[in-house]
C-alpha cells in the first residue's frame, strides 16, 4: 500500500487539483483544509495531538482510535485515522524493541499520511531486510481493520 510521505511532502488542497493516485490505485489526492478540520473533529483528544500536533505516544503504550492496542496480534490493514487511507498490512508488522532516539547520528524522516497529511510517525534507517527501514508508528494516528472487514470504500482501487 505504502500511502505515507515525508513531512515536507504535503500540503491541503485547493479543491481545484486533479485526482492523485498511489501506486497501488488508492486515491491520495489531498483533503481540503475543510475535509482535514471535518475528518478530525471526531477524533479523541490523543489521536488528535499526534495526527495534527505531530505528537508521540509513549513506547508500547498505545491504541488505535477504533480500540485495538499496539501489540496487536490480528491479520488486518491498518489504516490512516484522519481519512481511513490503507497505509499497511499487519503481515509488514514486526516486533522491535525501544531505541533510544537522543542519538546524535540516528536521523529520523516524519512519516505523514499522503492523503491527509496526518502525522504518523517517524521512520529511521535502521530496520530490518529487505527494505532497511524501521517504521515507528503512533497507535493513536491508525485505525485497524480486521481481515474480512471492508475497507472504506472511498480510498479502494
Amino acid at each position: 500500500m505504502g500511502n505515507a510521505t515525508s513531512a515536507k511532502g504535503w500540503k491541503p488542497s485547493t479543491g481545484a487539483e486533479e485526482k492523485k493516485f498511489s501506486k497501488s490505485g488508492y486515491d491520495i489526492t489531498p483533503l481540503t483544509a475543510e475535509e482535514r478540520a471535518a475528518a478530525a473533529n471526531p477524533l479523541p483528544r490523543m489521536a488528535q495531538h499526534v495526527v495534527l500536533e505531530h505528537g508521540t505516544e509513549r513506547p508500547f503504550s498505545g491504541t488505535t482510535v477504533n480500540g485495538y492496542k499496539h501489540d496487536n496480534k490480528q491479520r488486518g490493514t491498518y489504516v490512516c485515522a484522519l481519512g481511513d487511507l490503507p497505509l499497511f498490512s499487519s503481515d509488514t508488522k514486526f516486533d522491535s524493541e525501544v531505541v533510544d532516539n537522543s542519538i546524535a547520528f540516528m536521523p529520523r524522516t516524519e512519516v505523514l499520511c499522503a492523503r491527509s497529511g496526518a502525522h504518523l510517525g517517524h521512520v529511521f534507517d535502521d530496520g530490518p531486510a529487505p527494505t532497511g527501514k524501521r517504521y515507528c508508528m503512533n497507535a493513536a494516528a491508525l485505525k485497524f481493520i480486521p481481515e474480512g472487514q471492508e475497507i472504506p470504500k472511498a480510498f479502494k482501487p
